[in-house]
């Protein structure tokens, strides 16, 4: 068994693909905010694919950790050299390993707020990058603005010096090129919201103005935050990937990644620093991102939520055993053609029938072992950005929302903590008490959980989406998920 390091890379396995460039002749470019699988499999692997090419040498990534879990991830890549490997997971049960040298160090800023600072104040660094999930930007549900009124957020206000928060880091770098002469560099997230620069740039602009009016119209005017659509399937790493690895190939990684074959990456064009040129490993580098963005959220993202509270319902445990009931993939199929669909705008250079068919495969691929309790998790920030779009604008179309209610009434039954046969769920969301509670009462009040204003605004007032939405969860109540779905697909609710 071989450990992950730069100095064993030359005695791996043959099979495992290694970095063919010099990684002491990287320089740091990009700083990368919240290093998870994802961006270890998508952005840090389109970085490897152009340093194996000989290009973008001073691009190389530094991860920053904020969260009090992310000790994990600095001790573990601080272990191999800041090495990993990505596992690409084929239908057929092929692994294609590949280690991935891009990312040359890890700074986690709760132990030390002033080195990541100075660290994106330095030149060099023209890009800062964000994963930081579908809940870390901080908004406000009920007014869609910067939320001033959590405790992190006013402490880094206090103590701006010492922030905590990514808005708190990210601005006072900002701030710090700006008295220093410095151009700003682009703040580039990566995370599956609608618009994720655009709100990228409202939130941070607005930390900036709470901070000093100045700073914040000079972040306003000056920041660029590209829009981007980012794909790639990536579940959790369990211990059995890492026991893999070393059985098929000996290799020990503390931390690998697994993944699909397929990954998208679709960029507008707006680095005023320069930037990698993705476009030599296939990043679709556009003036408008927005087409592609709502076709995967839609579809993909909403897709998974619409598959994966019935499915745990019905007593599956992986998306991949979901999509291969056919009467699943006949609901997916409904809700993506005659509610998704409607609500898209033409995609440039694609087929959405055929992009619809595979992802129906992608979710079916046995090798991936993608859990539904993952897809389940954080439904409260997955579900209003993802499906509720989706619903309002159909209704005010006058078109179809029958399916789209029934995943809402889904997520319901689901939060009620208990399935089909009785046995507990456990539900992993930043509201979970809360959702626990009110859903503790679907029997009782079945309209109490649409009524939560924060998740739904006013969609409980609006006649066509109640009535669905009743209707799907006392079937749930009385018939169980697979009765519910059948009604759907044959047009026995209305």
């Amino acid at each position: 068994m071989t450990e992950l390091t730069n100095a064993t890379l030359a005695r791996l396995d043959d099979a495992v693909a290694t970095p063919g460039y010099d990684r002491s002749q990287l320089i740091p470019g990009i700083v990368h905010i919240g290093v998870g699988g994802f961006h270890r499999a998508h952005q840090a692997m389109y970085l490897d694919a152009l340093m194996n090419r000989g290009e973008a040498l001073d691009w190389a990534i530094v991860g920053v950790g904020v969260m009090p879990g992310d000790t994990r991830m600095r001790d573990a890549l601080a272990a191999q050299d800041h090495l990993y490997t990505l596992v690409v997971k084929h239908p057929d049960g092929r692994y294609e390993p590949r280690v991935i040298g891009s990312i040359v160090d890890y700074l986690y800023a709760p132990e030390a707020p002033d080195v990541v600072i100075e660290t994106m104040s330095d030149p060099a660094i023209r890009i800062v990058s964000l994963t930081v999930t579908e809940g870390g930007y901080n908004v406000d549900h009920i007014t869609g603005e910067y939320d001033l009124t959590t405790p992190e957020v006013r402490q880094d206000l206090t103590t701006p010096e010492a922030p905590r928060t990514t808005f708190g880091l990210v601005v006072a770098a900002l701030k710090r090129r700006r008295e220093r002469g410095i151009a700003p560099f682009t703040v580039m997230s990566c995370d599956n919201i609608e618009g994720n620069g655009d709100v990228a740039r409202k939130m941070f602009t607005a930390h900036a103005r709470a901070l000093d009016d100045e700073l914040g119209a000079w972040v306003e005017a000056e920041v660029c935050f590209p829009n981007a659509m980012v794909d790639r399937i990536t579940p959790v790493t369990t211990p059995d990937d890492i026991a893999a690895l070393v059985d098929r190939f000996d290799v020990e990684d503390q931390w690998p990644v697994v993944c699909e074959p397929f990954t998208q990456w679709v960029l507008e064009d707006r680095f005023p620093e320069g930037r990698p040129p993705y476009e030599r490993v296939d990043v679709q580098m556009v003036d408008d991102v927005v087409p592609y963005e709502l076709m995967k959220l839609r579809l993909l993202n909403a897709s998974h939520q619409a598959l994966t509270y019935f499915g745990y319902l019905a007593g599956y445990r992986y998306a991949h055993e979901v999509c291969q009931d056919p009467l699943f993939v006949d609901f997916l199929l409904d809700y993506m053609n005659r509610e998704a669909t409607p609500t898209l705008a033409p995609v440039p250079g694609v087929d959405l029938d055929a992009y619809k068919h595979t992802l129906i495969e992608r979710f079916a691929n046995p090798e991936i072992k993608d859990t539904l309790a993952r897809l389940c998790a954080e439904s409260s920030d997955r579900i209003p950005k993802w499906l509720l779009p989706v619903i309002r604008e159909q209704l005010e179309r006058g078109g179809e929302i029958q399916r789209s209610a029934a995943v809402v009434a889904s997520w319901a039954r689901y939060a009620e903590g208990v399935d089909e046969h009785g046995q507990p769920i456990e539900i992993v969301d930043r509201l979970k008490e809360r959702l626990m509670a009110v859903a503790g009462d679907n029997r009782n009040y079945p309209a109490a959980f649409i009524e939560q204003h924060a998740l739904f605004g006013d969609l409980a007032k609006e006649t066509r989406f109640r009535d669905a939405y009743l209707q799907a969860l006392a079937s749930l109540h009385a018939d169980g998920a697979r009765a519910t779905l059948h009604a759907l697909v044959e047009g026995r609710m209305s």
